[in-house]
Parts: structure tokens; C-alpha cells; sequence
């Protein structure tokens, strides 16, 4: 029975460990300073959901997910991209800490993730913002 209480001990500690690693979240992963989103160079974007929008710079598309509901970013006349303090990527998205996104009705919102997408993928989605948007117009 002794020997039982160590292995029962142990068995304990992983399980918290584990529960403890499945709520935090993953480490983030900013895209490298060139592939990054340049925003004088956005030509088309879109919402996609409360947390969600794809931005296209050129050949370029980008999915840009936000840490927080943000519904007010559908309304015109258009999305203000904010790049972090440091100053390393001024101008740049990259999906660093500090990014924020927002528009005239919208405080800003926290960026979580910038990731590149394809053209099959931008344009699924672009079908998606075209629902979503149509929902969550307000009446004038």
C-alpha cells in the first residue's frame, strides 16, 4: 500500500499539470517581418465574424483573428491597423503582442494571430464575410 500512495501521488500531479497546460494558451507565433501585413499596402479586406477579418495586400491574404468579440469592425469606412510599441515592424502586422485593429465605431481590438492564407481560402471566406456582414448591418 505504500508503495501505492507514491504512484497515485505522481498520477495527480500530471493530470493538474495537464489540465493547467490545456488552459493556457498557445505560445504565439508572429509572422516573419516579411511575409507581414504592410498597411499601406491593404487593397481589400473583409469581416469575416466578430472575430475575424482577411486583409489582401497585392498577392498577398492574410487571416487576422482577434483575441475578443469586436462587431462594431463591419461598419464603414474602414479598419485602422495599430503595430505594436517596439517599433520594429512600424507600418507592419505581423500578429506580435500590442497589435491592434480597429474603426470608427470600434475600439481597438486586440490582434491574436496573422497568419497567411491562399487564394481558394480568401475567397471561401470572402463568401463567409458577404453573410456575415449582411447579418450584422444595422438598420438605417
Amino acid at each position: 500500500m505504500k508503495t501505492f500512495a507514491p504512484i497515485l501521488s505522481f498520477a495527480l500531479a500530471v493530470a493538474a499539470s495537464t489540465v493547467q497546460a490545456a488552459g493556457t494558451p498557445p505560445p504565439r507565433t508572429p509572422l516573419l517581418s516579411a511575409d507581414c501585413i504592410k498597411t499601406s499596402q491593404i487593397n481589400d479586406w473583409r469581416i469575416v465574424s466578430a472575430r475575424t477579418a482577411i486583409v489582401r495586400t497585392g498577392p498577398k491574404r492574410y487571416l487576422v483573428t482577434l483575441q475578443n468579440d469586436c462587431p462594431q469592425l463591419s461598419h464603414p469606412p474602414g479598419l485602422i491597423f495599430r503595430s505594436s510599441q517596439s517599433g520594429i515592424n512600424e507600418g507592419r502586422i505581423c500578429g506580435s503582442i500590442g497589435e491592434t485593429v480597429r474603426s470608427r465605431h470600434q475600439p481597438a481590438c486586440a490582434i491574436e494571430s496573422v497568419s497567411l492564407i491562399d487564394k481558394a481560402r480568401f475567397e471561401q471566406l470572402t463568401e463567409d464575410a458577404k453573410h456575415y456582414r449582411s447579418s450584422n448591418t444595422p438598420a438605417h
